[in-house]
């Protein structure tokens, strides 16, 4: 039983002391993280790991190593804003695959893709036909940045002569039946004109709504509550 508890006590230190190091590290996207990022996220991982696992004597000493680690991390983060000699070093530099419509070879190798691997990038960036490609960029991240040629872009309202409003960030009203008041008031629109916009929509009361959202040019969004109504397999899903 104490060695129940033991290993009770120590994951919950483990995961506090997790938890407080990836807060002093500071916020980073998955889809943002360099190969140094991930490596740095595997060692924390393996260290916070021997602090749930090893003996007391042990655990101080993994406690220690996390904390540097984070340390030399933050610090790393400071460097790497400061000096861009520093951010060479540690990211290196984004490398051109496709230049003026023509493949760089030697970038390529250098960055050890094929040319189907390259093709297959370029698929997830809606550039089926490598010909429509202007430049393309592998970033520190891995993920590819594409420049299609001029006439291969999608055609913009600007280009048109059009100009349609900005319709801004959106602001939570409602939340699983639930009115956020203040979110409301900050649009200087009161409960009334949301009652009354929800029932042009068919609904009668705030428990019918699973979400609703309002926009700068005063565009209410909402969807509607289905608790209850979906049906296995109804949406491709089992």
């Amino acid at each position: 039983m104490i060695g129940i508890l033991e290993a009770f006590l120590r994951s919950v230190a483990a995961f506090l002391l997790l938890m407080l190091v990836t807060r002093l590290m500071g916020k980073k996207a998955i889809s943002q993280m360099t190969f140094f990022d991930f490596c740095v996220g595997i060692t924390l991982g393996s260290v916070t790991t021997e602090i749930g696992l090893t003996g007391n004597d042990s655990m101080g000493t993994a406690i220690v190593m996390l904390f540097t680690l984070a340390g030399l991390t933050i610090l790393t983060g400071y460097l790497h804003l400061k000096s861009m000699k520093f951010r060479k070093a540690v990211n290196s530099e984004p490398l051109v695959l496709i230049e003026n419509g023509q493949i760089v070879e030697p970038n390529l190798k250098k960055s050890r893709i094929t040319l189907n691997d390259l093709t297959s990038l370029l698929r997830e960036k809606n550039a089926f036909n490598i010909a429509d490609v202007n430049n393309a960029v592998l970033e520190n991240d891995g993920k590819l940045s594409v420049q299609l040629k001029s006439g291969k872009k999608p055609v913009t309202p600007s280009q048109l002569q059009l100009h349609p409003p900005e319709k801004g960030l959106t602001r939570d009203i409602v939340i699983d039946g639930v009115l956020l008041s203040e979110n409301l008031e900050a649009t200087n629109l009161t409960k009334e004109w949301l009652y009354e916009e929800l029932k042009k929509q068919g609904i009668s009361n705030l428990g019918e709504v699973f979400f609703a959202a309002l926009d700068s040019s005063g565009s209410l969004y909402v969807s509607k509550g289905m608790k209850g109504k979906e049906q296995p397999g109804q949406h491709g899903i089992e």
